[in-house]
C-alpha cells in the first residue's frame, strides 16, 4: 500500500520561506498528476496547488506568486517551495491525488506555523 510522506514544515516568521517535501513507498510520482493541500485549525482541508505529469502547475489564489510545486524525478518527491509567508498559511500539509477517485491513504502531514 502507498503511503504518503510529507516532511519540511515548521515555525517560521511571518514573510520567512520554506520547502516541503513530500515521498512516497511504493510509486513513482512522475506517472500522475500531484497535489498539496492545507487544513488550517477548526477549517475544512483546501486545495493548494496540482502539478500534472507534463510539469504544469496550477495554484489557489491565495497562494499563487508565492508558492512553487515542483516534482524532483531524482529523489521521487513532489515538492512545495512557500515564500511570503503569513499567518493564514498556518496549517497542516498534506500531498495526495488531485481525483477523488485516485486518492491514497492521507498521511500524517507536515505542520507549518507561521508566527512573530
Amino acid at each position: 500500500q502507498v503511503q504518503l510522506v510529507e516532511s519540511g514544515g515548521g515555525l517560521v516568521q511571518p514573510g520567512g520561506s520554506l520547502r516541503l517535501s513530500c515521498a512516497a513507498s511504493e510509486f513513482d510520482f512522475k506517472r500522475a498528476d500531484m497535489s498539496w493541500y492545507r487544513q488550517a485549525p477548526g477549517k475544512e482541508r483546501e486545495w493548494v496547488a496540482t502539478i500534472d505529469t507534463y510539469g504544469n502547475a496550477n495554484y489557489a489564489h491565495s497562494v499563487k506568486g508565492r508558492f512553487a510545486i515542483s516534482r524532483n524525478n531524482a529523489e521521487n518527491t513532489i515538492d512545495l517551495q512557500m515564500n511570503s509567508l503569513n499567518a493564514e498559511d498556518t496549517g497542516m500539509y498534506y500531498c495526495n491525488s488531485p481525483y477523488e477517485g485516485s486518492r491514497f491513504a492521507w498521511g500524517q502531514g507536515t505542520q507549518v506555523i507561521v508566527s512573530s
